[in-house]
């Protein structure tokens, strides 16, 4: 990839991150796509779901189906004190827009990243897909992975959560 490229695409990446913890590691969410953040509640199972759809729940007469991220990643899963839901809009395609809840362990802050503070994703090898990874943030010290939410949840993903 030439270094224009990488500028290129580093250049549509800057902007606001709501930063949230999964399994003690920082991820940002780009803070356009997040609706609102609530409290952790019942919610209600919906049958024959991947294992990483908790299910539904009811917010204000709309049912918004609710995922964790933190299964979605191969990751520990236990509610906790700070545990909350992420509501965000994604656009798995061009055609479909879906308000999702994210289960997260904890909300951080909401980063505004310039361009020099995010890298190009490294190179993992042939067999890991990381599309969905926007690139690596650098913030107070520490890296952050940047998420693209409608990566992370694609088309086919979706068609299957929405589907009666």
């Amino acid at each position: 990839m030439s270094t224009a490229t990488l500028t290129a695409s580093s250049t549509t990446r800057a902007g606001k991150y709501l930063t949230v913890v999964l399994a003690n590691e920082a991820y940002g969410i780009a803070a356009l796509k997040v609706r609102e953040i609530i409290r952790h509640q019942k919610i209600t199972p919906v049958p024959q779901m991947p294992a990483h759809v908790c299910g539904v729940i009811n917010l204000r007469g709309r049912v918004i189906p609710i995922t964790d991220l933190r299964i979605k990643f191969g990751l520990p899963a236990e509610v906790a004190e700070r545990t909350c839901i992420v509501v965000v809009q994604v656009r798995p395609s061009p055609t479909v827009s879906l308000q999702l809840g994210l289960v997260v362990d904890a909300v951080e802050e909401v980063a505004n990243l310039s361009d020099a503070e995010i890298e190009p994703t490294p190179d993992f090898g042939h067999h890991l897909d990381t599309r969905y990874i926007l690139g690596m943030a650098k913030i107070a010290g520490q890296v952050k992975t940047l998420l693209d939410l409608d990566r992370v949840f694609g088309a086919g993903e979706m068609d299957a959560i929405a589907a009666p």
